[in-house]
């Protein structure tokens, strides 16, 4: 393994073909490195949590905007849609 002193703090290696970039006082072990490299997600697998995430504070948005019309209007409310409320 090459390891590359980036700056102070930043250190990369190449390890199998993969550059490994991260923070730290210390470099990261051939095990370590291995795990990274196990463990990578693919673009379309870093998209569908990016979305899922997006999706979940917008859901949220509906659900305590959804509250708050069916309190006003004296409906019963969804479990989600307690759960945005913060008493």
């Amino acid at each position: 393994m090459a390891y590359t002193q980036n700056n102070d703090d930043v250190f990369s290696v190449d390890y199998n073909g993969q550059k490994i970039i991260w923070s730290g006082q210390r470099h990261a072990t051939e095990a370590e490195c291995a795990d990274i490299v196990a463990n990578q997600k693919t673009p379309e697998e870093i998209e569908a949590i990016n979305q899922a995430r997006i999706d979940a504070v917008a859901q949220k948005a509906t659900d305590k905007a959804n509250a708050k019309a069916k309190l006003i209007a004296g409906e019963a409310l969804t479990e989600a849609e307690a759960d945005t409320i913060v008493i």
